[in-house]
């Protein structure tokens, strides 16, 4: 048996708000790392695109979630997968605790967050279930198991702080994808492959990955702009990284993060924008994306002025 981890974010280009990034991990079979999972899968997944039906849908989440899509279809498929992982009650705060542990501390600072927000908020509960009863179905014929779920968030005071000190909001990326390398569980030393969406067009990820990691030497093995592969030296535990653009269309593990990363963001800002509706009378919700994030910035900025909400820890420099 092998284990498979997915990497993928949400929210790196926006102003406001939180970045996002998970990694999910399962344990395979040897001959299922690499492949196909939506065809072996097949009897409890399916893709957005084709003929719909009531299998459950994993895919890229920019094909399943729009603002006028709205959310429920991306909020039905990340509560089945993350089912097993939360317990009986489901807010906001209780996804935090299960899958982003470390992120609450820094969450309770932020002015906006209450975690209080019920789930699910657009999707049926009763059909999450079921998908998710029948994706357990579906993985355990074939020995899959999604072992772990893990989401590191970065609120705008430490994206501020990380840019300044080095000089680049890739340093951001680093940081996250570190924190997610390190918290994967050691199974018998089993081998253990990432599959990562490309950062920001870059080729190169050597030092990113020596930082991420605890003992060995990290080598590459192929960079260039189709992919870029790196194993680990010495370290106790064999391990690869493939990084490509579009890793979230091509393997199923990456799409499965790229919805979690976009789920969570999508309800922080949910809760980010109630806030300050409360504050500004008729004030339209943003996304926090460049362009909306400034009309939004500007009619806030008087009430933060008012409330002591310093501009670090509110609008992302970068």
């Amino acid at each position: 048996m092998a284990w498979i981890v997915g990497i993928d974010e949400a929210g790196y280009g926006p102003n406001l708000g939180p970045f996002v990034m998970t990694a999910v991990a399962g344990r395979v079979p040897d001959a299922l790392v690499g492949g196909d999972l939506w065809k072996v899968l097949a009897d409890g997944v399916r893709r957005q695109a084709g003929r719909a039906d009531s299998r459950l849908v994993v895919d890229d989440s920019k094909a399943v979630y729009s603002t006028a899509q709205g959310l429920a279809a991306l909020e039905t498929s990340v509560l089945a997968i993350l089912m097993p992982h939360l317990g009986t009650e489901c807010t906001l705060g209780s996804v935090v605790e299960a899958i982003s542990p470390a992120a609450r501390a820094e969450l309770c600072g932020e002015c906006w967050y209450t975690g209080q927000t019920s789930l699910p908020v657009e999707a049926d509960a009763a059909v999450c279930s079921s998908l998710a009863t029948e994706f357990q179905k579906a993985c355990g014929q074939v020995e899959v198991a999604w072992r772990h779920v893990r989401s590191a968030v970065v609120v705008p005071t430490r994206f501020n702080a990380c840019v300044e000190q080095w000089g680049s909001k890739g340093a951001v990326l680093g940081q996250a994808l570190g924190e997610l390398v390190r918290g994967i569980p050691d199974d018998d030393g089993e081998p253990i492959a990432f599959f990562i969406d490309k950062h920001g067009g870059r080729n190169f990820y050597t030092a990113m990955l020596q930082d991420a990691v605890l003992d060995g030497m990290v080598v590459a093995r192929e960079e260039g702009r189709e992919r870029s592969v790196y194993d680990l030296l010495g370290g106790g535990r064999s391990m690869r990284w493939t990084f490509q653009p579009r890793a979230d269309g091509e393997h199923f593990c990456v799409a499965l993060a790229s919805m979690v990363s976009k789920y969570l963001r999508e309800l922080l800002m949910l809760e980010f924008n109630r806030f300050w509706r409360t504050h500004v009378p008729d004030l339209k919700p943003t996304a926090g994306y460049p362009g909306d994030a400034a009309r939004f910035h500007a009619a806030i900025r008087p009430t933060a002025q008012r409330l002591g909400i310093a501009e670090h820890a509110l609008w992302r420099n970068k």
